[in-house]
């Protein structure tokens, strides 16, 4: 060749294999993450054929790094952790510490320096963002309390990974000191690093960032602004490397949440992610580069302990943390499934050990491998969530063991209130959810001189609504007996309002055993519902996918200055086209 163009190679090879790979991953449906590893593998130096620039390819994953961990900032609230701070705090650090523990008994067990086995274990310890998103919102799960109990306890994992990429330079620095006291003094010369590289972050960034952007937006030039956005992110990650030691992914993690306190955040996420979903993508095919296949024959053993700690220890930490504390075992077994893996921070945490010398090649490669493993098998494992839970209800003992304290918790916080609410007289309503849609069934229904009890999971809900002298009752309404202290027996309508179906055919099935004669309204999302809801015993559902339509329909036809009486035709037809069925005959006659 008359050039050489390596960058051009390696960028080719890389995205083009991603690609090929993602999409047979998305296919089998594998989350496409090991499409793109395995990607990395076939290009790297441990199989045969065109082998990509490991150098390039490294430096690359860098620029991936910076900004995987500034959307990870730009995406950081503390709001969405305060609703579930009870839970996920305490759970998070109790399961890391566990992981962590798990980890470092692995690697002692064979023969490993016990700092190897500690940071093996935070690596496994930390879940994967997309990975989890991807799996709750398969199963429409994102919006359920226990959805919200597992983002907010993922947030609690970011932070505990920020905490360690800090702590991981202080170990290698400690471990060439003297002793515990050489640790010590790395580990708090660390720490005050960060406080002085957050303290300057926030003070002068949070005044001059915002001042910068701002400014840059009312040019109106698309690339000037994202240009910005890129040069801020690349300046605060290399200043907090190269003046305060810390790690580039640290220093853009602060960026990130610099930038996403500005009144430009929406637009900097728009402009940004895209560039950090592309890299993102090489920081994976590096990762895949470096791991060598054979690995998994020379040591199965070793890769299935490593998978027991994520696969088994971590779940059974989760469910146990989520029992203790009185949540439900739907809770405790959404949050066990969506954190049983490894994904892109346990790389970011392994680079950098790596890098100081604080995890060996086969470290890695047992980290990569159980990665590989736990992402291709989690979304099997949400698809087993109906199951799982079935053979436990199967076992009483076990069933009611993990129920205990959350039986408890709901008596203590009923028992008054299922007394109160049987004391009351004239139609009864309740509304299972109380977000939005639940709150306007409940202004209806009252405005309708009809008393409705509000039956949620979210316990400051349950607690503002008492203060106001509501009737509020906390639990999972597809239990009995909260639908007892809701008063099911004497109630006239049972309203459903949450999106997601899990446990939804249960709850129906016990509140028409307990009351045949009350009328069930169901919200759901897609129109391929309506056979199961109906067999389930709903008397009426309203689909979000036939109501968009309509609203839709209706909104172009009125702003064309279309007469009410064709607009009501045409809303007709919607309706009977998006249902298959005559409006008259989509809400089912009430049973006898």
């Amino acid at each position: 060749m008359p050039h050489e163009t390596p960058l051009l190679a390696t960028l080719a090879s890389a995205l083009l294999a991603a690609w090929v790979l993602g999409l047979l991953a998305q296919r089998l449906r594998f989350s496409p993450i090991v499409g793109y590893l395995l990607a990395g593998v076939v290009i790297g130096p441990h199989t045969p054929g065109f082998v990509a620039d490991m150098e390039l390819a490294s430096q690359l994953a860098e620029v991936g790094v910076v900004l995987l961990m500034f959307g990870v900032g730009l995406h950081f609230h503390l709001d969405d952790l305060m609703h579930v701070k009870r839970i996920a705090v305490p759970g998070a650090i109790i399961q890391s510490t566990a992981a962590t523990l798990l980890g470092l008994a692995l690697g002692v067990a064979v023969g490993w320096p016990a700092t190897h086995g500690v940071v093996l274990g935070m690596a496994l310890s930390v879940a994967s963002t997309v990975v989890l998103l991807r799996g709750l919102e398969s199963h429409n799960l994102v919006a359920s309390p226990a959805g919200h109990v597992a983002i907010g306890w993922l947030i609690v994992e970011d932070i505990l990974t920020v905490i360690v990429l800090v702590v991981i330079p202080a170990l290698a620095a400690g471990g060439a000191g003297t002793g515990p006291s050489g640790l010590l003094t790395a580990m708090f010369v660390a720490l005050a690093k960060l406080g002085v590289l957050v303290a300057l972050v926030f003070l002068v960034g949070s005044r001059v960032v915002p001042w910068i952007l701002v400014r840059v937006a009312r040019l109106r030039s698309h690339e000037l602004f994202t240009l910005t956005i890129l040069a801020i992110t690349v300046a605060i990650a290399s200043g907090a490397a190269v003046f305060f030691g810390a790690s580039v992914a640290l220093g853009a993690f602060l960026a990130g949440m610099v930038v996403g306190q500005t009144k430009v955040s929406q637009q900097a996420a728009a402009d940004a992610l895209p560039l950090r979903d592309a890299f993102a993508v090489l920081f994976f095919v590096s990762v895949g580069m470096l791991f060598e296949p054979g690995f998994v024959l020379r040591e199965p053993l070793l890769l299935l302990g490593a998978l027991g700690v994520v696969l088994i220890g971590k779940p059974l930490a989760a469910i146990a943390v989520v029992a203790v504390m009185g949540y439900s075992t739907r809770t405790a077994l959404v949050v066990a499934v969506g954190l049983a893996q490894v994904g892109e921070f346990s790389f970011i945490l392994g680079t950098l050990a790596r890098h100081h010398e604080l995890l060996s090649e086969t470290g890695y490669n047992l980290l990569v491998a159980c990665a590989l493993v736990s992402i291709a098998l989690n979304p099997f494992l949400f698809r087993g969530l109906e199951a799982f839970e079935a053979a436990l209800r199967g076992r009483p003992a076990l069933w009611n063991l993990l129920n205990a304290a959350a039986t408890r918790r709901t008596s203590a916080v009923n028992a008054q209130e299922g007394k109160a609410i049987a004391e009351t007289a004239g139609p009864l309503a309740i509304i299972v959810g109380f977000g939005p849609v639940g709150q306007a069934v409940d202004r209806g229904l009252r405005h309708a001189g009809v008393e409705t009890v509000v039956v949620d999971l979210n316990m400051d809900t349950i607690a503002e609504m008492a203060a106001r002298e509501r009737h509020a009752i906390f639990g999972d309404a597809a239990h009995d007996v909260i639908l007892e202290a809701a008063g099911i027996r004497r109630a006239t309508q049972l309203i459903v309002t949450l999106p997601h179906s899990i446990n939804r055919i249960p709850l129906m099935t016990a509140a028409r055993q307990l009351n045949p004669s009350c009328k069930i309204f169901v919200r759901a999302r897609y129109l391929r519902e309506h056979d199961e809801l109906v067999q389930g015993g709903a008397y009426a559902a309203c689909f979000e996918e036939a109501e968009a339509a309509v609203a839709l329909t209706q909104g172009v036809l009125a702003d064309l200055g279309i007469d009410p009486a064709t607009i009501a035709g045409e809303i007709e037809r919607v309706r009977a086209e998006t249902t298959g069925a005559p409006v008259s005959t989509m809400v089912p006659e009430p049973r006898t």
